[in-house]
């Protein structure tokens, strides 16, 4: 089954790769500090999708790959998006959009925001092999790419899972609350379910950050690591693994050319996960160790940007929500 599972992940990499490229390329033209990632999806994350929805296939996955770019500002967001869907001017962009997901103007109900586009990977005589590969396009801003890490980071270590809209009722209450202040924040639609009234908003904010501890919560999540890495010269690859009950994580580096190494590796840890451990592996590409850091903050149990936020809203530092 690994084996097979690894075999799919693998046929994903050039597509992926190719798809990475262009978003990079395309997003400096709008904004120069963006961030800009490469995954392959987890063994976890992919099982547990398969059994959250039963009729749901391995080759029916849309996000089995997936590239991420992260604005600054939510105005690049919607231009890149209008730039992927018009195409450029020299001609349309050759890969198929087989579907797309505008979570910021419709929030998800547990808060969750970003613009997804899907996209058909369609080869040329020479990469004709990887054609109808889907590759997830995910564009979101840094306040966005702030709270959906917490959600994790918070989840990891709480033992929930969050992510999935599962766990703690108030924990994820809190993070509706939170992706409303921050839609404020950037002149978007609030999360549906929650109060668009400020003072409500406010008070059930103060006392579910009050009842839950949530600022002492995110600092201890802030301490220092155990951390250790290759030293590899101009490495693409990234194997990061986590481990929350040790505060251990390694991060090993692997070179363009050792894509494939970089996949075996990654079913390989994966498979010595004991069963029942909290431990995570994931396997991306980004440009450095900081960007990986920047990336993927939850790996490294950073929400230090989130709690920022959170005191910025108790403080009551920012603006009306919007009505409707």
């Amino acid at each position: 089954m690994l084996k097979v599972v690894n075999n799919w992940r693998s046929i994903h990499s050039y597509p992926l790769n190719a798809f990475q490229i262009t978003l990079r390329r395309r997003g400096r033209q709008f904004e120069k500090s963006i961030i800009v990632s490469q995954r392959i999806k987890r063994l976890e994350s992919i099982h547990a999708k398969l059994m959250r929805q039963s009729s749901m296939r391995l080759s029916q996955m849309q996000d089995v790959a997936g590239c991420r770019i992260v604005f600054k500002d939510i105005r690049n967001v919607r231009r890149l998006v209008d730039r992927y869907k018009r195409g450029s001017k020299k001609g349309k962009l050759e890969h198929k959009l087989v579907g797309e997901k505008d979570y910021i103007r419709y929030p998800k109900a547990d808060g969750y925001r970003s613009y997804h586009l899907v996209y058909e990977y369609t080869g040329s005589s020479k990469s004709a092999c990887w054609s109808g590969r889907k590759i997830e396009i995910q564009v979101r801003t840094q306040l966005q790419h702030a709270w959906a890490t917490a959600v994790e980071a918070v989840g990891i270590f709480t033992r929930q899972a969050l992510k999935s809209n599962q766990g703690d009722e108030e924990w994820r209450r809190f993070f509706a609350l939170m992706a409303t202040a921050i839609a404020a924040i950037e002149g978007c639609a609030p999360v549906p379910g929650v109060p668009t009234d400020r003072n409500k908003l406010n008070r059930e904010l103060g006392f579910l950050a009050s009842k839950l501890n949530v600022e002492a919560v995110l600092a201890a999540y802030n301490m220092s690591l155990n951390y250790t890495a290759e030293r590899v010269k101009e490495a693409k690859y990234f194997l990061v693994d986590l481990d929350p009950a040790t505060r251990n994580v390694k991060v090993a580096r692997f070179r363009a050319r050792q894509s494939e190494a970089a996949n075996e590796t990654y079913t390989e840890w994966e498979r010595r996960i004991p069963e029942g451990s909290d431990r995570q592996v994931v396997l991306v590409s980004v440009d450095s160790i900081s960007a990986l850091k920047r990336a993927y903050p939850n790996y490294f149990l950073d929400t230090g940007r989130f709690a920022d936020l959170v005191s910025q809203v108790l403080r009551d530092d920012y603006p009306d929500p919007l009505i409707g």
